[in-house]
């Protein structure tokens, strides 16, 4: 598992962890049952708080992505399809407000957009 803490981002440290273990079960690149670093080894690979470690894993856990069994350590959950496709979903929601953004500041109608799309489709296919 790898993860790498950039202090000049605007993110809190716990937040950098979550995210990029978030993203390494779903990409799967952490594979379901799956032993992460305990949080303690974690904490002293990154130089971090354990507080710190802890808050990341106590929120994916919370939202599914690990679970813990006493005095074993924590693991990757199995993969929820719902909520994997839920995370998919608001990605996409976000990469769409982006374009929307980018559009009206570039003047283009939603036709063009689509029209856009269209032609990156009849590429890809």
């Amino acid at each position: 598992m790898n993860i790498f803490i950039d202090n000049k981002s605007g993110l809190p440290i716990y937040d950098q962890i979550y995210s990029q273990i978030k993203n390494q079960i779903i990409s799967g690149a952490l594979r379901e049952d799956q032993l992460l670093p305990s949080i303690r080894n974690l904490a002293k690979d990154l130089g971090i708080s354990v507080i710190t470690t802890r808050r990341a894993y106590d929120e994916l856990e919370r939202e599914g992505f690990i679970y813990t069994v006493a005095g074993k350590g924590c693991f990757v959950a199995a993969k929820n399809t719902e909520l994997l496709r839920e995370e998919n979903l608001r990605q996409i929601e976000n990469h769409l407000q982006a374009i929307r953004d980018l559009a009206a500041a570039c003047g283009l109608s939603r036709e063009n957009i689509i029209e856009m799309f269209s032609v990156i489709e009849e590429e890809t296919t």
